[in-house]
C-alpha cells in the first residue's frame, strides 16, 4: 500500500471532489508522484562488466513531496548542519499559528508562511539583543512544519537555537545560565503582537474579530544539537507521510499510523480515501518556497566567523573541528542479478 497507488486508483474522484481547492502546485505534485519510478520519468540503463547483462530501472520524480524520493537530500542536509554544530547546549523553540488563522494557510500559503519566518526570526533576534548575558551573535535554524502528528493542518515553526552567543567586543562565547534561554510566555506575547501587526499592516489582510489572546510558544532545553537536527530532518524532504505508515484500505477507508506526541505511543486513524488524499496533499508548499532557513551565525556569509568560533572551542579542548571536505555521496550501484557483480551506469534516457 503506497500513497502513489492510492492516488492513482482514486485520481479522477479526488480531482472531481476537490476541484476548487486543488491549486497549480498541488496538481504539479500529483503529476510528479504518479509518474515516479515509471517510464514517464525515463529510465537508467546498467550493464555488468563481468557477464555483460543489462538492466533498466525507471527514474524517480525527485519531487520534495514524494514519499519515494529525496532520501539523499535529507542525509545531505543533516550532514551539512552537523558541520555547523558547536559544543554548547541547544534549545528548541516552537512558534504555533493559532487555529483562528489557519484558514489563511489555505488561501495565501506563500505569504503567510513567509510572514511566519520573518516575524519569528525578528522575535528571537530581539530577545537575544536584549539579553545582557548573551553575546550579540547567536545562531539558529528555522524549519516550517505545516501539520501535526495526525497530519491535520497545523502550521508551526521549529527553531534550533544555540544556547549562547558570541560577544564581538570581548571576543568570547557566552553560554546560557542554568539551561534557560527565554521566557516562553513573553515570547508568545511578542509573537502574537508582531504577527498580527504584520498581517494587517504589511499584507493588508482583514482578520477575524475574535482571536485567542493566549498563543502557544514552547521553549525547551534539548541538550546537544544533533538530536534536534534529527527531529527536524524527519519531514524535510520525504513528504508528509512515509508509505510504511499507511497500513491498509478497507471499504474505501484508509487506516494509517502515527506517534502521539504526549504518550509517544503509536495510534491509528481511519479516513475515507478521498479525505485522506486531501489530508496529505494540502501540505504541498508553493514552488520555490524554502522550508528550512539559517540565521545569525549559521548563515552562509557568516561561515568564516563560525569557523573561528569553532577553532576557539578546539583550542579549549572542547571540540574536534569537522572536516572541511565535502560529504562524499554514495552512488547507487545495483548488483547483477546473474553473477552478483557491481553493474555500471551506461546511460539515462528521458522521454521526449
Amino acid at each position: 500500500m503506497t500513497f502513489q497507488s492510492l492516488l492513482r486508483d482514486y485520481y479522477d474522484d479526488f480531482c472531481a471532489t476537490y476541484s476548487t481547492q486543488i491549486n497549480h502546485d498541488i496538481r504539479y505534485a500529483m503529476k510528479a508522484i504518479l509518474t515516479c519510478h515509471t517510464e514517464k520519468q525515463g529510465h537508467s540503463r546498467w550493464q555488468c562488466s563481468h557477464c555483460e547483462h543489462q538492466s533498466e530501472y525507471a527514474m524517480s520524480c525527485g519531487h520534495r513531496h514524494c514519499s519515494q524520493c529525496q532520501y539523499q537530500a535529507t542525509s545531505d542536509w543533516f550532514a551539512k548542519q552537523q558541520q555547523k554544530l558547536l559544543p554548547v547546549d541547544y534549545f528548541m523553540v516552537t512558534f504555533t499559528l493559532p487555529a483562528e488563522l489557519r484558514y489563511l494557510a489555505k488561501k495565501y500559503p506563500k505569504a503567510l508562511y513567509q510572514a511566519m519566518f520573518t516575524v519569528t526570526a525578528s522575535v528571537i533576534k530581539s530577545f537575544a539583543n536584549n539579553d545582557k548575558h548573551l553575546g550579540n551573535r547567536i545562531g539558529f535554524t528555522s524549519v516550517l512544519h505545516t501539520h501535526n502528528r495526525r497530519r491535520d493542518l497545523h502550521p508551526h515553526i521549529h527553531m534550533v537555537i544555540t544556547g549562547g552567543g558570541f560577544d564581538d567586543k570581548k571576543r568570547q562565547w557566552n553560554n546560557c545560565k542554568n539551561k534557560y534561554l527565554f521566557n516562553a510566555f513573553a515570547l508568545a506575547k511578542v509573537w502574537r503582537a508582531r504577527l498580527l501587526a504584520y498581517l494587517t499592516t504589511e499584507l493588508k489582510w482583514t482578520l477575524p474579530d475574535h482571536i485567542t489572546k493566549k498563543w502557544v510558544v514552547d521553549c525547551r532545553h534539548v541538550g546537544q544539537g544533533k538530536p534536534a537536527l534529527l527531529y527536524l530532518s524527519t519531514y524535510l524532504y520525504r513528504g508528509v507521510m512515509a508509505d510504511k505508515d499507511i497500513l491498509f484500505i478497507h471499504h474505501d477507508q484508509v487506516t494509517f499510523r502515527y506517534k502521539e506526541s504526549q504518550t509517544q505511543t503509536m495510534k491509528t486513524r481511519t479516513l475515507p480515501v478521498l479525505q485522506f488524499l486531501w489530508l496529505i496533499l494540502q501540505h504541498v508548499l508553493p514552488k520555490g518556497f524554502r522550508r528550512v532557513r539559517d540565521y545569525g551565525l549559521l548563515r552562509g556569509h557568516e561561515k568564516k566567523r563560525l569557523q573561528a568560533i569553532q577553532f576557539m572551542f578546539m583550542l579549549a579542548g572542547q571540540l574536534t573541528l569537522p572536516s572541511p571536505n565535502k560529504t562524499v555521496r554514495i552512488k547507487a550501484q545495483p548488483f547483477c542479478p546473474c553473477c552478483q557483480h557491481v553493474m555500471q551506469l551506461t546511460g539515462i534516457f528521458r522521454p521526449k
